[in-house]
């Protein structure tokens, strides 16, 4: 069995390494570098708080991968489990919790509902005045993306993967309904299968087998801040859901602060049609204003003599319901894309079951019949709220 895989960040090389330690023969291209589109500029966030169940399963199966991984793939991706905090000011944001804790301790995620003085136990700076409710999970965490990265890179290499940089693919072809293979480069090559894991790019390759996938790039912001009191480490990755905004800590007392404020950002939607490399990675000023305010209606460590050290712009990959496509969408092309944020957490078993779609015809590890592209058509989307 040969397939390509269009696309080399973290769910492309995931699904190259799984195929070829099942025996695919398997080329990953890339038009940048690997991580270039998105996973090198990822948070790191893998969590299991999800408001649908097949989201909640796509994270409990990647977590059994994340918790070995330095023993099954020889990295330390720096993997820390302080938990996640979702924090909600609205009634309406509170109700739902109630029934998203029910529906994760079902599938078998410790997670809780809190009032707020109970969540301050956990993230002691909050705000509790501010908030009405909480839900936090203790197995949620973050690790390194790039970390990650280079370890599915190298166990995918030995396993007999090929990963080719630099090298763009320019054409899919197609016989009748069936995918039979790609141009990379000006050179023709015939596979069996045609894996699309283009991230923030997926349309534009999903175009080339004339699929339309609604995919499209978002940008969005970080910041490292020294905060005016130090974050703790142990310090989960709070969201304040109803605003957008969120933080974690990092080393020596710094944090991770971010959130989507339309209002704040200028120019703040990519261009499809870029490169790779091509979006404005600067950070708007007025957004970064505004993350440090939020941050401080959260949180008292952001006080006023807080100071940014740096910052980062990436690329969401964005459906209309923040859930992925996962699926064969014609003969030899499968779709993996579309995961909304959530792409570097999902990646070990999104790279299992594409693995299970091109070998098996069908996916066993999750089921992924929920994420068919088709939903966007008959209107059976299946809306994630808890979005950061």
């Amino acid at each position: 069995m040969h397939v390509a895989i269009v696309g080399g960040g973290i769910v492309g090389l995931a699904s190259a390494y799984y195929l070829a330690e099942r025996g695919a023969t398997v080329t990953v291209y890339e038009k940048g570098s690997i991580g270039s589109g998105s996973t090198e500029r990822s948070v790191g966030g893998i969590r299991a708080q999800f408001s649908t169940p097949v989201n909640v399963e796509l994270s409990l199966a990647s977590m059994e991968i994340w918790e070995d991984f330095e023993e099954t793939f020889g990295v330390d991706i720096a993997y820390r489990r302080p938990g996640y905090l979702f924090a909600a000011r609205d009634e309406a944001t509170a109700e739902a919790f109630e029934a998203q804790v029910a529906m994760q301790n079902e599938l078998g995620v410790p997670s809780e509902l809190l009032a707020p003085d109970e969540a301050a136990e956990h993230c002691p700076g909050l705000q509790t005045d501010e908030f009405v409710s909480a839900t936090y999970s203790p197995t949620d965490g973050f690790a390194d993306p790039h970390l990650a990265l280079q370890g599915f890179a190298e166990s995918a290499r030995e396993a007999g993967a090929e990963i080719r940089t630099r090298t763009g693919v320019t054409e899919i072809h197609r016989a009748g309904d069936e995918v039979t293979g790609i141009t990379a480069e000006g050179e023709p090559c015939e596979y069996d299968f045609v894996v699309n894991a283009a991230g923030p790019w997926a349309q534009q390759v999903a175009r080339m087998a004339d699929v339309d996938l609604p995919v499209a790039p978002k940008r969005r912001q970080m910041l490292v801040v020294d905060p005016e009191t130090p974050v703790p480490e142990d310090v989960p990755l709070t969201i304040d859901l109803d605003t957008g905004s969120h933080f974690r800590p990092e080393r020596e007392g710094k944090a991770l602060v971010g959130g989507h404020f339309p209002s704040a950002e200028s120019g703040g939607e990519a261009d499809p049609d870029q490169n790779p490399d091509g979006f404005d990675r600067k950070i708007d000023l007025d957004w970064a204003v505004e993350a440090i305010e939020r941050a401080g209606d959260c949180a008292t460590y952001f006080g006023p003599d807080s100071e940014i050290r740096r910052g980062w712009a990436g690329l969401y990959a964005v459906t209309p319901d923040h859930h992925p496509v996962i699926e064969e969408t014609l003969p030899g092309f499968v779709n993996a894309v579309g995961f909304s944020g959530h792409g570097f957490q999902h990646a070990p078993a999104t790279g299992q079951i594409v693995a299970e779609l091109v070998l098996d015809g069908a996916s066993s590890l999750v089921d992924v019949s929920a994420l068919a592209s088709d939903r966007f058509e008959t209107g059976e989307l299946v809306e994630e709220r808890n979005v950061a």
